[in-house]
């Protein structure tokens, strides 16, 4: 796939070949000018390529622009109903949605302010509320953190975490190098005409930035939920009663995972929820010394679960690392329900039939 502006301007990109499966995070990394936009309007059909095509974009693709064209004469929540009806949902339902993001990202006051009048971070705020409205299964964001106050950008990490554990693709770009860290599944970077996959050494533990730990307790041997959201480290304690662990997550993925447990099958038992103190595996305390808690961080058990350590016993974790899963997810084929944005410089591949969802293919006219 390759693509210019005009018929005689320079390739911004081109010879472009890869695959985008689903359940993936993906980050684009590039200098200024080096088409990191250009792909993501590409991937988002907002744009097509000059040669090659894009194939298996699935129907509900949502795209958050650099710059959010704020000047429709529609208030708020009136601009989010009508894309919610672009997207097939009932008037009622969009408006459901839309009151319910617009309270997620703080700006629930500004429902029925014309869009002309809102702020920057409040005209954001709405563009990522409209991406996120029809529970898109690819969703482009193309520097959509910034202009949003803390607040809403840790709601937006937690919003694509939500994404990604429900099977969605993730395409992002963000000046921030910071932006989910660790939390990428692939990482692409731009420039010279074309997109390279960074190879990066495998992670040896949790990425870095807040943590949350989770206990929680499933029945006896039961195994943990394939491909928990955010890798979270494990640490299965001996001497522990039986099925219990402790995972280490990262903070925008926290809810995610409680979410995957909780509707599990069997479902398991989450018996507490706390900060973690430290992002790497858990050591033991010296003999004789009780581990301290952060200091303002009250650790409490979930509710209705009584747990009262011995007087003067400090609880220690069982020796050795937390094992830490593989990162990054197994791709499946399509037709186990894989959302597939292929992009290849090859000859076009026949379209599957209607009953089987295509991967999503660029490629060059034969």
């Amino acid at each position: 796939m390759g693509h210019r502006y005009g018929l005689r301007g320079a390739w911004v990109l081109r010879g472009v070949d890869l695959t985008l499966p689903a359940r993936t995070l993906v980050r684009v990394e590039g200098g200024n000018g080096a088409g990191k936009s250009t792909l993501l309007r590409l991937l988002a059909g907002i744009d097509a390529p000059a040669e090659g095509r894009i194939t298996g974009r699935r129907a509900r693709t949502a795209y958050v622009p650099e710059r959010f064209p704020a000047a429709l004469p529609l208030t708020a929540t009136g601009y989010l109903v009508h894309l919610g009806r672009i997207h097939g949902l009932r008037s009622a339902e969009a408006k459901r949605r839309a009151g319910e993001w617009l309270t997620r990202f703080g700006a629930a006051d500004h429902a029925r302010t014309p869009l002309a009048e809102l702020s920057k971070g409040t005209s954001q705020k709405v563009a990522v509320a409209q991406a996120l409205l029809a529970e898109p299964e690819l969703l482009v964001l193309d520097e959509a953190w910034t202009g949003l106050d803390t607040a809403a950008r840790a709601e937006l990490d937690r919003a694509v975490a939500e994404r990604v554990a429900a099977g969605a693709t993730v395409v992002f770009v963000d000046h921030d190098p910071r932006r989910l860290a660790g939390a990428a599944d692939l990482t692409l970077r731009t420039g010279g005409g074309g997109v390279h996959r960074v190879t990066a050494p495998a992670p040896t533990g949790p990425a870095s930035g807040p943590h949350v730990l989770i206990e929680a307790a499933g029945p006896p041997g039961a195994p943990l939920p394939e491909d928990l959201p955010g890798d979270p480290a494990r640490d299965r304690r001996t001497g522990a009663a039986p099925g219990l662990v402790r995972l280490t997550v990262p903070a925008p993925y926290s809810d995610a995972v409680l979410a995957a447990l909780l509707t599990a099958r069997p479902p398991w038992h989450i018996r507490q929820v706390a900060p973690a103190e430290a992002h790497g595996p858990a050591e033991a305390p010296a003999p004789g010394v009780a581990e301290a808690p952060a200091p303002g961080v009250a650790e409490a058990p979930a509710p209705g679960v009584a747990e009262a350590p011995a007087p003067g016993v400090a609880e220690a974790p069982a020796p050795g690392a937390a094992e830490a899963p593989a990162h990054g997810p197994t791709p499946t084929g399509p037709a186990g329900g894989e959302v597939c944005a292929q992009v290849s410089a090859q000859a076009p591949v026949q379209a599957g039939t209607p009953e089987t969802p295509d991967a999503t293919e660029v490629s060059e006219a034969p």
